[in-house]
């Protein structure tokens, strides 16, 4: 695209159609005209401008919880995806490196690495998108409430590493019950004085998958 002063100079160049009647209308058209040209080429710069800068940039992604059943196949689609650039998987499990070593051999943008033990904030470390599947599944004869009180310091614990490490991150909770463990994630946040509604959410897809099949 060229520059909004070119495509000015261009127009002014050019020999836009004139009415000999009307002298001054034909002055106010050409005018007009000129400067809704100059709007449009200058918006078009900026959106493309916009764009080329957010695909450049890419993302980097933390799954915490990433050697459990969600945590797995999750950081592959994410390995995989092209706009994340750096990926980093977390997990207490001793075989996370493992994981992360498995998907780093996929040929993709992004580069993978694994942490456990007492390296969350290092995991955590710039990132840009967080997502928390850490936590137990909900076992026959468990309830909601015994899920919570299992999941509940979990997540809070992992939300306050990410309140310390990157707190301009978007935070996606899937740990069960979500409608109870993102309100305390809200609760982590504010208290380290980085709450952002809009950088905070549940993940409830597959909740949406059984009643679509069910």
């Amino acid at each position: 695209l060229k520059s909004p002063i070119k495509v000015v100079q261009i127009l002014l160049r050019a020999r836009l159609p004139a009415s000999r009647s009307h002298p001054h209308r034909r002055s106010s058209t050409m005018f007009s005209s000129l400067r809704s040209s100059a709007v449009r080429a200058a918006s078009g710069a900026a959106l493309s401008r916009s764009l080329t800068a957010q695909q450049q940039r890419g993302f980097k992604c933390s799954v915490l919880g990433a050697a459990g059943g969600i945590g797995q196949p999750l950081s592959l689609l994410l390995k995989i995806n092209p706009r994340v650039t750096a990926l980093t998987c977390f997990d207490v499990a001793p075989i996370t490196p493992g994981v992360a070593a498995d998907l780093s051999h996929i040929s993709s943008n992004s580069k993978c690495e694994g942490f456990t033990g007492d390296d969350l904030k290092k995991a955590l470390d710039g990132c840009d998108v967080v997502v928390i599947p850490a936590g137990v599944p909900r076992k026959p004869g468990m309830t909601r409430d015994d899920l919570f009180n299992i999941n509940a310091g979990n997540v809070r614990n992992l939300v306050a590493g990410c309140a310390e490490a990157c707190p301009k991150a978007c935070i996606l909770v899937i740990s069960n019950p979500v409608n109870s463990t993102v309100p305390i994630a809200a609760e982590v946040l504010k208290k380290h004085g980085v709450y952002d509604p809009r950088k905070l959410m549940g993940v409830t897809t597959l909740d949406v998958c059984r009643a679509r099949t069910f």
